[in-house]
Parts: C-alpha cells; sequence; structure tokens
C-alpha cells in the first residue's frame, strides 16, 4: 500500500502542538500563516512563493523549543530574536520539501534596515505579519485597535520593515475582514481555508525524516527527555520486526515512535525535569499527552494506524491505562509493541527521580507488567533478544544526546 500525507495536515499538527505549551502563545503560528499568506496573495507573488511562505509561517516559531522562548518572540521588539530562528532553521534545513520555507524562518527577524534585500522577501513578510499578530490584543475588541496597530505598524516601514510592503500592508489593513479573520477565524484547517492549489503529499521516507524532526523538537525541551523518542522508535521498530512485520510497517511503528510523545508539548518543563515523583495535580497533566497526540494525528488522513500505535503506549491490557482505559482485544499488536517498548525505554533510562535500571532490574519489572499489565508475547520477545534491543536502544539515543548538545549550543551562545 502506497503511503501518501499531506505535508500540510503533518505541519499543522506540529504546530497544534506547539501552541499547547500555553494559552498566551495559542493560535500564533496559524495566524500568521494567514496574514503572511494574505500579504503575499496581495502582493502578487507566484502561488509557489505563497505556498512556501504560507508553510513557514505555519512553523516560524518551531525552534523557540521553550515556553520562555516563546513568550520572548511575543514581544514586539524582541531582545534575542535570532536564536529559535536560526534553531528552526536548522531543525528543517535538510528536509528538502521544506528547505525553502527553512530559510524563510532563518531570517523572520532580520530587520530591513539592517539586512535589505539580501534576505529573501519571504522573510520580510513573515516578519511583518508575525509583528502583525502580536500587535493585537486578543482580549480586547480588534476593530478598535486597528488605528493604534496601524500607527506602530507604518512607522516602521523602511526601518524593521520592507518599505514595498507598506501598500501591501495598507490594503488589507482598510479591510475589516482581513482583522476579522485573524481573530475569528483560528484557521483550525488551514488547508481548507487557504486552499491550496499545488498541495504537497509525504510519502513513507519523506514521513520519517519529518516525523524525526518532530521528535527532536518534542524531545529537545529538557536533556532528561532528550533520547525518549528516538530509543521508544527504534525499540518498537526492532521488536515489531521480530514479530514479522512487513517493512513498510517496520517504517510505520518508527514513525509512531517519534511522534508518540507528541502531546508532551502541552506538559510544562518544570513537570517534566521535576526531580521527585509527581503529585496528583502534575500526574494528572502528565496523563493528558496521550490525548492530545491522538486527538492532534486523528483528522490526518492516512496515519490512522500509525496514531493508534502511538497514542495507545500507555493503554494496558488490563483496562487500567490511560486515556481511554483500551484492554485485551481493543489493543492492536501495533499498539501492544508501543507500550512494551516506551516502558523498557524508560525504565533504562535516567530520569530526573531516578537513576536508569540495569538488565535485571529491567527484565524482572517488564515480567511483573507481563502477568497482567503488558501483553506477555512482546515482553518474552524483548526479554529473549534484550542485549540486541537494548544495544540498538543506546545507540539512538546517544545519536540523540549528540543532536541534542550541538542544538544546545545554538540556545546558549
Amino acid at each position: 500500500m502506497k503511503m501518501e500525507i499531506p505535508m500540510l495536515d503533518m505541519i499543522i499538527a506540529l504546530s497544534t502542538a506547539i501552541d499547547l505549551i500555553s494559552p498566551v502563545v495559542s493560535g500564533h503560528h496559524k495566524r500568521v500563516a494567514y496574514i503572511a499568506y494574505s500579504l503575499s496573495k496581495q502582493m502578487g507573488l507566484p502561488i509557489a512563493e505563497q505556498e512556501e511562505i504560507l508553510m513557514a509561517g505555519v512553523l516560524h516559531d518551531s525552534g523557540a523549543l521553550s515556553l520562555e522562548e516563546r513568550l520572548h518572540a511575543l514581544n514586539f521588539e524582541d531582545d534575542y530574536p535570532h536564536l529559535h530562528a536560526e534553531t528552526g532553521y536548522r531543525l528543517f534545513k535538510d528536509f528538502e520539501p521544506l528547505a525553502v520555507s527553512a530559510s524563510l524562518i532563518r531570517h523572520h527577524h532580520d530587520r530591513w534596515d539592517v539586512y535589505g534585500e539580501s534576505i529573501p522577501v519571504g522573510s520580510h513578510i513573515l516578519h511583518l505579519a508575525d509583528r502583525i499578530d502580536v500587535s493585537i490584543d486578543k482580549n480586547k475588541e480588534v476593530l478598535g485597535q486597528i488605528d493604534g496597530i496601524n500607527r506602530q505598524i507604518e512607522s516602521q516601514f523602511g526601518h524593521m520593515f520592507m518599505p514595498v510592503l507598506k501598500d501591501v500592508y495598507r490594503s488589507l489593513a482598510a479591510k475589516e475582514s482581513f482583522w476579522l479573520d485573524i481573530i475569528f477565524k483560528p484557521l483550525n484547517d488551514v488547508k481548507k481555508r487557504l486552499a491550496l492549489l499545488e498541495p504537497m503529499s509525504l510519502n513513507i521516507d519523506n514521513l520519517l525524516d519529518l516525523t524525526d524532526i518532530f521528535r527532536r523538537i518534542i524531545d529537545f525541551r529538557s536533556r532528561f527527555t532528550a533520547t525518549h523518542s528516538a530509543g521508544v522508535a527504534v525499540v518498537a521498530e526492532t521488536l515489531s520486526r521480530l514479530f514479522g512485520f512487513t517493512e513498510q510497517q517496520c517504517h510505520m511503528m518508527k514513525i509512531a515512535g517519534y511522534l508518540h510523545d507528541l502531546g508532551k508539548l502541552a506538559i510544562p518543563e518544570e513537570i517534566l525535569e521535576k526531580p521527585a515523583a509527581l503529585n496528583i495535580y502534575e500526574f494528572n497533566i502528565m496523563r493528558s499527552h496521550t490525548f492530545h497526540t491522538y486527538r492532534i494525528l486523528e483528522s490526518i488522513k492516512g496515519l490512522e494506524e500509525i496514531n493508534e500505535w502511538a497514542s495507545f503506549h500507555h493503554e494496558r491490557i488490563n483496562g487500567k491505562g490511560y486515556p481511554f482505559h483500551y484492554k485485551d482485544s481493543e489493543l492492536s499488536l501495533g499498539a501492544r509493541i508501543m507500550a512494551v517498548a516506551d516502558v523498557f525505554t524508560a525504565i533504562t533510562e535516567d530520569r530526573p527521580y531516578r537513576k536508569a535500571m540495569n538488565k535485571s532490574q529491567a527484565i524482572k519489572t517488564l515480567n511483573y507488567m507481563a502477568i497482567d499489565s503488558l501483553d506477555s508475547d512482546v515482553v518474552s520477545m524483548l526479554v529473549a533478544n534484550f542485549d540486541k534491543i537494548n544495544g540498538i536502544c543506546r545507540s539512538a539515543q546517544w545519536s540523540a544526546v549528540e543532536e541534542y548538545d550541538d542544538f544546545h549550543m545554538l540556545t546558549t551562545k
């Protein structure tokens, strides 16, 4: 079966997950995408350029890996704008379908009076769109704000913003519908709203590459999570191969591993890094992450099986898992494999509140959970191949550590 997943659906899913980090930043990516698209259309740019600008808008702050960085980016004059822009560029630059958008992201905070025509027009459009959105007080009626926003924005043409965009902006700003769409049309379905003429689709190899980028965004918020999804992905992939899955299914399982903690973007860093057991309030927040993963991914056509494998990794065969309390035959073999892969990876890696288990401790824990919680056949397969799987997991995690340190060095310069 040939897999074709709409790329825009995938990047909208990532944008939605990132927005979960705080209500303050919710919808910012999609609003900027709409504003930037509107500016590029009003300017008469070719459809292909409009599409690149739209995708860059949906992803433009993806390099802001912490809530603090996201909040800084919402200031009209950000003191450190280039860190998250450069990180975003580095995340996407090697993924060919988003290489152009990556370059637009890299320069989306660069000022006209410093960089001028040395950076793409699309970056100048993104910069203007971004600052338009952060100028709007989302808690107040928008039409009454237009005059004040216009004064602030128009004072910056030739300085912060590209001069040629002044008339483009004025043409849009004169329409009440432009402002009302920004506020009252949160663009949860950007694809339909903007009606792209040439939608891009991802095959299985493209999807692997893109979700590997997702994995970094999900895990690189904390050193304690920096290696987790990489480990889960390769353990689940290896187990699925041992159970006779087809090559495509094995790739799908790896993709599910990369995506399984997508909903953790909604979990505050202080909970992820807490050096002690979570209290009931914190645990309730943590338990929501699989629900968020499932709901974010369920709208993507063709991703149904991957979503199930990814999102049910905390379900248990006795029905005492979460968030849906599925049990026994309600859980596919893929979901059961992912659950075992997640537990194995979690108990064999360091966490803020405990050290990693050694081989005998891990096997004892897995066998105990196989009594009525985890699938006993999957646990037996892992235990029988423990050293091989553990070696594959550690290798993937060492690579993830190197990637994390590389990105961490960038953000601390």
